[in-house]
């Protein structure tokens, strides 16, 4: 079993201070299997891992009462059927959530209780139609719950599976007295199966994972990833403090040397490593992975999709933007591997899995 063989190796930190290269990169449930079912819920989890993900990924948002819960976004209008119920049209509002004007529904709004009587639905409504036709079957869950139905999957099926939280809005959080990261500190006192799987704590911002770093120093199971968004924007928690500093001026040698002293993966979009031509075809390597590699760090990327309007060019077949293209994004998900990857999200993790094997089947043969 190739992906629980990948696995064991997981587990080992920061050998001489840097994290240890990857022969085979990590498959990583993007939101579950969130290309088949609903994001975040427990049927994209169970899918995902059935279909050989190394690690699932629960985004973590706060409820009115101070418990985390997986929702891409705390803002919960695209992903549930909050719109429909008119116990709930009073708490329609409009916020500013990391400068962004935002209408509709608030997980900070709503009590874990309130929460759980809402169901999800597939956010990218006729494009997914597998995922859609599950609309209404599951409900919003807790990282408790996760990380015991995570737990009970190991179990049964004799391999380890790593858990992948990132933490959204986190200053946002911090500012309204609910703070993400204090929470999850907690349920690590509570929980064996977090004590001892692996975990990587993932944020598009700095100072929480700066401020991680101390706290996880007795955990060998613990890494910390730093993710990358547009090159011209910036961290929030560097919005709010008024610092210059971008994803940009994070992604030089010098930037990268700063994430690598709290940090232990780099994890930026896809096309930051491969960038698309004037036709949308795939162009020459910028080199970030060999630079992010000589400062020490793990390199991850997010995130491949199978639907052909996510491909480049060159993987695209003739059925339509929205159309399902499993062989096209295989042999794109196949190209960038080549970077020298130590693991990449997928919305669709058999598909990943199949990438990841091969890659695995020529590493021995060579």
């Amino acid at each position: 079993m190739i992906g629980g063989a990948a696995l064991a190796c997981a587990t080992t930190l920061r050998a001489a201070g840097r994290p240890g290269v990857r022969k085979v990169p990590l498959v990583l449930g993007h939101r579950g299997a969130s290309a088949l079912r609903p994001e975040h819920t427990m049927g994209a989890y169970a899918k995902a891992i059935a279909d050989g993900a190394d690690f699932i990924e629960p985004d973590l948002v706060s409820t009115k009462d101070g418990v985390l819960v997986a929702r891409h976004e705390n803002n919960i209008a695209e992903t549930t059927d909050v719109e429909s119920r008119s116990e709930f049209a009073a708490r329609r509002t409009r916020k500013t959530i990391d400068g962004q004007q935002v209408d509709g529904w608030f997980t900070e709004d709503l009590t874990l209780a309130e929460l759980k009587t809402l169901r999800a639905r597939e956010r990218l409504r006729g494009m997914r139609a597998e995922s859609q036709s599950f609309d209404g079957q599951f409900q919003i869950v807790t990282l408790e719950e996760i990380v015991d139905f995570t737990a009970a999957e190991a179990a049964a099926r004799g391999r380890t599976i790593g858990l992948i939280p990132e933490f959204k809005h986190s200053t946002y959080f911090a500012g309204i007295g609910l703070p993400l990261e204090r929470r999850l500190l907690q349920m690590l006192g509570q929980s064996a199966y977090l004590r001892k799987a692996p975990l990587i704590l993932q944020s598009f911002e700095v100072g929480n994972l700066k401020a991680l770093r101390p706290k996880i120093a007795g955990f060998g199971n613990i890494q910390l990833m730093q993710l990358i968004d547009a090159p011209d924007a910036a961290p929030y928690d560097f919005v709010q403090a008024g610092s210059a500093t971008t994803y940009r001026t994070m992604l030089t040698p010098p930037g990268l040397a700063e994430i690598a002293t709290y940090a232990d993966w780099l994890a930026p979009a896809t096309r930051a490593y491969i960038p698309l031509d004037a036709e949308g075809r795939l162009g020459r390597s910028t080199g970030l992975a060999a630079a992010a590699r000589a400062a020490g760090l793990l390199i991850g990327t997010w995130t491949f999709r199978p639907e052909n309007r996510f491909l480049a060019a060159d993987f695209r077949n003739g059925q339509g933007d929205d159309a399902r293209n499993p062989v096209g994004s295989i042999a794109e998900m196949e190209r960038y591997v080549q970077e020298g990857f130590d693991g990449f999200f997928t919305d669709d993790p058999a598909l990943g899995r199949v990438v990841a094997d091969r890659f695995a089947r020529l590493a021995a043969n060579r």
